[in-house]
């Protein structure tokens, strides 16, 4: 499962220079092509219950989840709380480096619970996610 947090649904015309110029769904068919014996589930939310209620319904049952939760991320106790509260893996993952932007992008609160970290490999931090879980 593939989890995207706030303003991820606007990759490929958000800030280029730094999330690049394709968009997530275009991302994902790649992926799919490329991973063809493993099964993609994607949900993206810009309201962080919403993202909440997705850890929650699949963080018992599927093999793995690739979270982007974007700003929740250094802001959502709740998000880190629900990663902690689950069973199945958590990668972070992170399209830029978060500790070459704004100060406030260093801290994470998913980071605790979560099983590994990858940041700032752009969309290429997703596949190194998913290779994780392989």
């Amino acid at each position: 499962m593939i989890i995207n947090g706030p303003n991820l649904n606007l990759l490929g015309t958000r800030e280029p220079e730094i999330y690049g110029n394709l968009s997530f769904t275009e991302f994902l068919d790649e992926l799919k092509a490329k991973y063809t014996n493993i099964h993609f589930d994607y949900f993206q939310s810009n309201i962080e219950g919403e993202l909440i209620d997705k850890l929650q319904e699949v963080g018992f049952s599927y093999d793995g989840i690739v979270l982007n939760a974007a700003a929740y991320t250094h802001t959502s106790v709740g998000i880190g709380d629900a990663v902690k509260a689950i069973k199945t893996p958590v990668i972070e993952v992170h399209i830029s480096n978060t500790f070459d932007r704004e100060k406030f992008r260093h801290k994470s609160y998913v980071s605790p619970n979560a099983k590994g970290i990858i940041i700032g490999f752009g969309l290429q931090s997703y596949e190194l996610a998913v290779q994780s879980f392989i």
